[in-house]
C-alpha cells in the first residue's frame, strides 16, 4: 500500500497519509484530555490533578515512543528496499523492547508516584487525587506501549485509516465510560477522578485488542520469539542508533516541561488549571503539524530506501510551508474565540483572562514549534540524528526552564513569563534547524544510509 501511494504525486501522497494520522493523533490526545474536559464541571482541583498526572504520563509515552520512532523509520526504509526479513526482525525487536519498557514504567508509576508528586510540589489539596489517577493509568503502561507499537507498524505499511478508526472506537468508549464512572450513572458509585482513570484503561485495552486483530489481518509479518533466535543484534543496534538520540530529545523536552510544571504549581490551583486548558488548546493547534511531519518522515524514509534522494529536500520544504500556515491559522481562530472556548471548561474569570493572554503568546510560540516538530523528525529520517538532539537539549533547558524560572518566578510574571520563555526556546531552535537544513550537511549522512540499505539484499520481495 505504501509503495502505491509514493508512486503518486508526493504532495498528494503526504496529505493522503497525514489526514488519518491527524485524526488518530487528535483522538489520542482526547483519550487523555477528555478526562480533563469531562471532569472540569465536576471539580477544578481534579482538572489540576489530572494535568499533573498526564504530564508524567506524557514522559512515559515518550519513552514508549522511542522505539516506535526508530521502527517507523527503519520499516519505511526496508519497504523502499523491499527487504521483508529485516522488516520482520525490526517489528519483533521493537515489540520486545517496548514491552520491557512498559512493564518497568508501570512498576515505577505504581510504587513511586508519591515521591514524584512530592518533588513536583503539587498543592496538598490535589495530591491524593493526582496519585490515584497516575497509579491507575500508569499500571496499564505496557498496554499503551504495545498499542503504540502495533499502530506504528500499521502506519508504516500505509494503514493510516484503520489506525484512525481504532482511535475513534477508543474515544467513544472512554467518553461513555467517563460519563458513567465519573458521575455514577446506572446505580454505580460516583468515582470522580478514579472513574476517569478506570475508563481510560478500559478504552486502551479494547483498542489494543482491535489493533492487534487488524495487524494479524493485514500485515504478513510473523510475531514470534523464534524470530529472536538467534537474536538479531544488528537490528537492535540499528533501532537504538535512531531511538536513543531522537527519543532523548523528546524525553528531554518532556522532562523540561515537568520542571516548568513545578514552577507553575507554586502559583496555585487556578493557574495550574489555566495551564492545563492552554496546553490542550495548543495541542489542537500543532497536532496537524505532527501528522504532516510523521507522514513526511515515512515518505522520506521510503525515498531514501528507494534511492531517490533528489525529492527529499523539496518534500520537506513544502511540508514546512503547509504546516506553518495551518498551525498559525488554527492558533488565530483559538485566540479570537478564546472567551467562548474557555467558557466550555470554566466560568472562573481569572482563568479565562489569563488563558486569553497565553493564547496570544501561543501564536508566536507556534511559529518555532512548527519548524521544530518537522525538522527534528526529518533530520532524523535523513540520518542527521545528533544535531537536533544536542541543540534541543541545550536550548530547552537554558531558555525554557531557566528562562521560565527567571521570567515567571524571579520577575513575578507568572504563567505569562513562563510562556514567553518557552516561545524564545522554540523560535531560537527553529531558526537553527532551518539554517542546518539549508546547509545540506545532512546529504552525506543520507547517502550513507542509502548505501547501507543497498547492501542489504532483499530475501523476499514485498
Amino acid at each position: 500500500m505504501i509503495i502505491f501511494m509514493v508512486q503518486q504525486d508526493s504532495t498528494k501522497a503526504v496529505f493522503k497519509m497525514s489526514v488519518p494520522i491527524f485524526i488518530e493523533l487528535l483522538l489520542q490526545l482526547l483519550v487523555g484530555n477528555i478526562d480533563q474536559i469531562m471532569i472540569s464541571r465536576y471539580s477544578q482541583s481534579s482538572v489540576a490533578a489530572i494535568g499533573n498526572g498526564n504530564q508524567i504520563m506524557n514522559i512515559v509515552i515518550i519513552v514508549l515512543n522511542v522505539t516506535t520512532i526508530a521502527s517507523t523509520i527503519l520499516i519505511s526504509q526496508y519497504l523502499g528496499a523491499q527487504n521483508k526479513r529485516k522488516i520482520t526482525e525490526t517489528c519483533n525487536v521493537s515489540l520486545l523492547l517496548i514491552t520491557l519498557t512498559g512493564v518497568t514504567a508501570a512498576m515505577l508509576l505504581c510504587f513511586g508516584h508519591n515521591a514524584i508528586f512530592t518533588w513536583l510540589k503539587i498543592p496538598n489539596d490535589i495530591l491524593e487525587e493526582a496519585g490515584n489517577y497516575l497509579s491507575i493509568v500508569g499500571s496499564f503502561a505496557v498496554v499503551q506501549g504495545i498499542y503504540i507499537a502495533f499502530a506504528a507498524i500499521l502506519r508504516s505499511f500505509g494503514f493510516m485509516k484503520q489506525v484512525m478508526y481504532v482511535s475513534v472506537v477508543m474515544n467513544l468508549i472512554n467518553i461513555a465510560g467517563n460519563a458513567v464512572l465519573i458521575n455514577g450513572l446506572f446505580g454505580l458509585p460516583q468515582l470522580g477522578i478514579v472513574g476517569a482513570a478506570i475508563s481510560t484503561n478500559i478504552s486502551k485495552t479494547i483498542g489494543l485488542i482491535i489493533i492487534f486483530r487488524l495487524f494479524r489481518k493485514n500485515i504478513d509479518i510473523k510475531i514470534s520469539p523464534k524470530i529472536l533466535k538467534p537474536f538479531p543484534t544488528q537490528t537492535l543496534k540499528d533501532l537504538l542508533h535512531i531511538a536513543i538520540p531522537s527519543g532523548g530529545e523528546e524525553l528531554s523536552y518532556n522532562l523540561s516541561q515537568v520542571c516548568i510544571l513545578k514552577f507553575i504549581n507554586i502559583f496555585g490551583t487556578a493557574v495550574i488549571a489555566t495551564k492545563v486548558y492552554c496546553s490542550m488548546l495548543a495541542n489542537v493547534a500543532y497536532v496537524y503539524s505532527i501528522a504532516l511531519s510523521q507522514a513526511t518522515q515515512i515518505m522520506v524514509g521510503y525515498l531514501i530506501g528507494a534511492g531517490d534522494l533528489e525529492k527529499v529536500k523539496n518534500r520537506i520544504w513544502k511540508t514546512l510551508l503547509y504546516s506553518m500556515v495551518i498551525a498559525l491559522s488554527v492558533t488565530a481562530i483559538l485566540y479570537f474565540n478564546a472567551e467562548t472556548i474557555f467558557h466550555i471548561f470554566t466560568d472562573d474569570t481569572q482563568i479565562i483572562s489569563l488563558g486569553k493572554k497565553i493564547l496570544f503568546i501561543e501564536f508566536f510560540l507556534e511559529m518555532g514549534r512548527t519548524v521544530n516538530i518537522l525538522m527534528t523528525k526529518c533530520l532524523t529520517a535523513v540520518g542527521d540524528v545528533i544535531f537536533p538532539v544536542v541543540i534541543g537539549i541545550i536550548f530547552m533547558w537554558f531558555f525554557a526552564v531557566l528562562g521560565g524560572y527567571y521570567f515567571g518566578v524571579h520577575l513575578g510574571m507568572g504563567l505569562v513569563g513562563i510562556w514567553i520563555a518557552m516561545t524564545i526556546d522554540e523560535c531560537t531552535r527553529g531558526i537553527l534547524f532551518v539554517i542546518r537544513f539549508r546547509s545540506e550537511k545532512w546529504r552525506n549522512k543520507t547517502l550513507q544510509v542509502s548505501e547501507r540499505l543497498s547492501l542489504a539484499k532483499p530475501v523476499e520481495n514485498i
